[in-house]
Formats: structure tokens, C-alpha cells, sequence
């Protein structure tokens, strides 16, 4: 598995308009092609009179399945521009569907490679992009003595605190970097002299947001 990769936010969309022509990008965080595929076909259904759903989308670890579909237009300048924009971005299981309604002036295929990568781009920016990185699991049982002390420290860290039960005592759910599980063991017993009951959970994909939707 890897250590951490990027994705898009479940789903989103933006337009832009160049030369009179409607361009509309679609995204969806998608799993698999039929999941690809039934997307597309959902999208050319809802615009089901547009001049053009031109598409790509890229799945896998090592992002084994990539498709580009033209959908009528000249060969190369709009499913292929599509595609490149999420390789340049590093993003994975990520599918795109950009709708063009044709606004009666030619672009070239300059303009049109030009006007499917910067819709495509725009969508992604208005969707937004998430890190998914690899984290240990682990339930860290404590007395309500400890509880300022630790969550305060805790949300100032590195480690995602993902959830706090307040029960006969307290228990916080936290995620820590794979392969910092030794040090942050010998960090929580430091922190409470040895106090605190620890768990190991599974370990997960845990997301947080990019601010720059181009992560290197």
C-alpha cells in the first residue's frame, strides 16, 4: 500500500466560458471503471443535448487504468488534455467529465486542448484535493484528570485526533504517521507518566485538505 496519495473530495463541478462555447467540468472520486463508467453515462444523460461529454479518468495504485475519450471532437484535444491534468496533478482514482455546449465559433485544436485543461483544471480547484496517507490506529484510555492536558497537546501535534468518548474514563482515537508508532507509544507514556491504556487499531487512509490544488 502506499505510504500516501492524492484524490479529489467525493465530487464536484465548475464552468467557464471561452469564446461563447459552455464548458462544464465535472469530477468524482471514483474506485474502479465501472464506477468510471457510470458516472460518464450519467453525466451524457443529464446533458443529453450537448455538442460534447469528453471524459478521462485515472484508477489505481500505480495508476494502472487510465482512459481518455475525444467524444466527437478532433483526436487528441479533449480527453487526453483531461488526463494530463490529473497526472500533472499527481491525482489517482480520479474521473472527469467536461460537457461542451458549442457556442458557435471554432476554437482550433490549439483553443480546444487550451479550453478542456483549464476546465478540467477549474473543476478540480472548486472540488478540492485531499491527501489520503497511511496512519496507525490507536485508542488511548485515560483518566478525566488528564483530559485538558492531553487533548491540548495533542491538537497542537502531527497526529489527527479523530475522536474523544467521554466514558467511565476517557478515551481519545488517534492516528499517527506509519511508522511513527514507537516514538508516539514512548510520547503518550512520557505525557502521562505512564498513566494512559494503549491500544493498537487498524490502520487506515486518513484525508486531509490541500491548499494548493497542484500538490507536487
Amino acid at each position: 500500500m502506499l505510504s500516501y496519495y492524492y484524490t479529489v473530495k467525493p465530487n464536484g463541478s465548475d464552468q467557464i466560458i471561452i469564446q461563447k462555447s459552455r464548458f462544464i467540468g465535472y469530477v468524482r472520486r471514483v474506485e474502479t471503471e465501472e464506477d468510471a463508467q457510470k458516472f460518464i453515462q450519467e453525466i451524457k444523460k443529464k446533458h443529453y443535448d450537448a455538442t460534447h461529454n469528453c471524459s478521462a479518468y485515472i484508477i489505481g495504485e500505480h495508476d494502472e487504468i487510465q482512459k481518455a475519450n475525444d467524444d466527437g471532437e478532433p483526436s487528441g484535444t479533449a480527453g487526453v488534455p483531461i488526463l494530463e491534468v490529473l497526472k500533472k496533478q499527481n491525482l489517482k482514482d480520479t474521473a472527469v467529465v467536461v460537457t461542451r455546449y458549442f457556442g458557435g465559433i471554432k476554437l482550433g485544436a490549439g483553443g480546444l486542448i487550451r479550453a478542456y485543461g483549464s476546465t478540467t483544471s477549474q473543476a478540480i480547484k472548486t472540488t478540492g484535493v485531499v491527501k489520503r496517507q497511511l496512519m496507525k490506529g490507536f485508542s488511548i484510555t485515560i483518566d478525566y484528570s488528564l483530559l485538558g492536558k492531553l487533548e491540548n497537546v495533542i491538537r497542537n501535534s502531527e497526529h489527527i485526533l479523530e475522536t474523544i468518548n467521554y466514558l467511565e474514563n476517557v478515551e481519545f482515537i488517534i492516528y499517527v504517521k506509519d511508522g511513527d508508532e514507537e516514538k508516539f507509544k514512548e510520547w503518550i507514556i512520557d505525557l502521562t507518566n505512564g498513566q494512559a491504556q494503549i491500544s493498537e487499531l487498524v490502520s487506515k487512509y486518513v484525508e486531509t485538505d490541500v491548499k494548493d490544488s497542484s500538490p507536487e
